[in-house]
């Protein structure tokens, strides 16, 4: 596969169209975008089945950190082509894997950490707030407006990014503080009111609020929120489900606030979900927690094994961190480049670039000028996702290099000019 990006086709593609006609019309529109029909992928590249090439700016929301193809993630699939128990009740019966991923895992975690696999973020933040019930007892939560942190039915009440991810479904009680993204956010002590006056089970948030648009906390509240819940005994989980292994140019983005959380919940990179949690929070009881195919879904327990290995070795991290500021660096000059040019220009301004790494938003000044954006983008040959309201978000794989960074400014200049010819 060319490293290039190549349009053959205006997607959709005949092929292309089909297979989404047959979808739209059989199964519930959830949350497809434009009409990418994925074929196969290498490097920092997917193929459609119609033969063009993108450059993916969004590994998948965070899924293939290594990219497509990687050689480690491909031995792996090649060691279980023949084995006929590839699946197995994880929580019933012993695997492995099971044993492996855990352990490499809690390598990276705090000290006396345990963990608990199971299939999704969602399910590792339903598993979280389980443990902080069974030790703090039935009582509300505390999350943050703007909060994304999964939709079943726990998870999504802690969720509050958008209306329609939310409305006319049952809330578990909970109480909502404002996400501080600067240090002199007059509600950045708004969590030490709550606990003074309210008896809580726990206190959850992002590091950086994906769905929600790709806003970073500011340094105080993540101080201010561990400093707190410690001082009146509730636990702090952090959900790295997004944000974790490597993405930040760390392995956690809590690490760059100085903190330790007390549960920490993760999936996506890790091919499956993972309750990470102090010692003091386990219930010491069998059947307080489970999961079918936690633990058991043994090919995706030996990818998630290979992608450690690989980031560890490769430093992937620092990649993360290096590749992430010239990125950022080149975005801000887009922006800077664009709200200095003609009035033509300006009704495509971006409002704001931010970012940590290899996690980076663009906002623009409309939703309807980011949703052309994207779609734009897409004909051009560079794969966008959405976050918040007005913003895109740029997560490309960790393997990244500044060829691909390159080109991927320049499909974004471009498709900023494609729109601007076109208003």
């Amino acid at each position: 596969m060319h490293r290039r990006k190549h349009i053959t086709v205006d997607p959709p593609g005949p092929i292309a169209k089909d297979i989404v006609d047959a979808i739209n019309a059989k199964c519930y529109n959830s949350t497809f975008l434009y009409p990418l029909v994925i074929k196969d992928g290498e490097g920092c590249y997917l193929l459609d089945v119609d033969g063009n090439r993108y450059l993916d700016f969004t590994s998948c929301i965070g899924t293939a950190p290594l990219g497509y193809k990687h050689s480690a993630v491909m031995d792996a699939l090649k060691e279980y082509a023949n084995n006929g128990a590839h699946k197995i009740a994880g929580q019933d019966f012993y695997c492995e894997e099971h044993a492996l991923l855990v352990s490499k895992l809690l390598s990276i975690a705090p000290k006396d950490f345990k963990a608990f696999l199971i299939n999704s973020g969602a399910e590792a933040v339903e598993n979280a707030i389980k443990l902080a019930y069974k030790s703090m007892g039935a009582l509300p939560g505390v999350s943050c407006i703007n909060a994304f942190h999964g939709r079943t039915l726990g998870a999504l009440t802690l969720t509050f990014s958008k209306p329609v991810q939310k409305n006319n479904f049952p809330e578990l009680p909970v109480k909502r503080i404002k996400f501080c993204t600067n240090d002199d956010d007059p509600d950045i002590d708004s969590i030490e009111y709550i606990l003074k006056e309210n008896k809580v089970a726990y206190v959850i948030t992002e590091i950086i609020q994906g769905e929600g648009g790709y806003n970073i906390a500011s340094r105080s509240f993540i101080k201010t929120l561990r400093e707190c819940t410690y001082r009146h005994g509730v636990p702090l989980i952090v959900d790295e489900v997004q944000s974790g292994m490597a993405r930040t140019g760390r392995w956690w983005a809590y690490e760059h606030y100085d903190i330790t959380p007390d549960i920490i919940c993760v999936a996506k990179a890790l091919q499956v979900g993972a309750t990470l949690y102090h010692r003091r929070f386990d219930p010491n009881q069998q059947g307080v927690l489970s999961s079918t195919w936690g633990g058991g879904d043994r090919i995706d327990m030996a990818v998630g094994s290979a992608i450690l290995e690989v980031i560890e070795k490769d430093r992937l991290y620092d990649n993360a961190s290096n590749i992430g500021s010239i990125l950022l660096e080149g975005l801000r000059d887009i922006m800077h480049d664009k709200s200095m040019g003609s009035d033509n220009d300006s009704d495509y301004t971006i409002v704001d670039v931010r970012g940590l790494g290899l996690m980076i938003g663009i906002e623009f000044i409309t939703k309807e000028i980011r949703d052309r954006f994207i779609l734009q983008a897409f004909k051009n040959g560079l794969l966008l996702l959405p976050a918040g309201v007005k913003t895109v978000r740029i997560i490309p794989p960790l393997v990244i290099g500044k060829e691909e960074v390159d080109e991927g400014l320049e499909i974004i200049d471009a498709t900023l000019r494609d729109l601007n010819e076109r208003s």
